[in-house]
């Protein structure tokens, strides 16, 4: 049986600054471009209440919703689709630090660090 997309459709957005990210750390971690990808999700936690979380896999889970955004595969689990619609990710750098920031309109508060959001 076929792996196919599952749930409601969302919209991901990766800047062209994060995509370039995610395929260096793919490259470092030597993940087949063609089936691996960024998971994006959100995890109960955080100092306002849901934390975001990423990392790279190897391929999608079987429920998994995967979009392609910047050239880059995304995958988010079902549970994680909900808070992360319309969510755009970037990665920005400066002279304090850098890293990957989430433009989330579903938040409706945030916190100081940037990594957890309240809904």
């Amino acid at each position: 049986m076929a792996t196919t997309q599952k749930a409601t459709p969302i919209t991901l957005t990766l800047t062209d600054k994060a995509a370039a990210e995610v395929r260096k750390f793919m490259a470092e971690e030597k993940a087949t471009p063609e089936t691996a990808g960024l998971r994006v999700g959100v995890l109960p936690g955080g100092c306002s209440g849901f934390r975001y979380s990423l990392s790279i896999e190897d391929k999608p889970a079987d429920d998994d919703i995967v979009i392609e955004s910047a050239g880059v595969r995304c995958f988010v689990d079902g549970f994680s689709a909900q808070y992360l619609n319309g969510v755009t990710l970037d990665y920005r750098s400066n002279f304090q630090e850098s890293g990957f920031a989430f433009d989330n309109p579903n938040a409706t508060g945030g916190c100081g660090c940037g990594s957890s959001f309240t809904v």
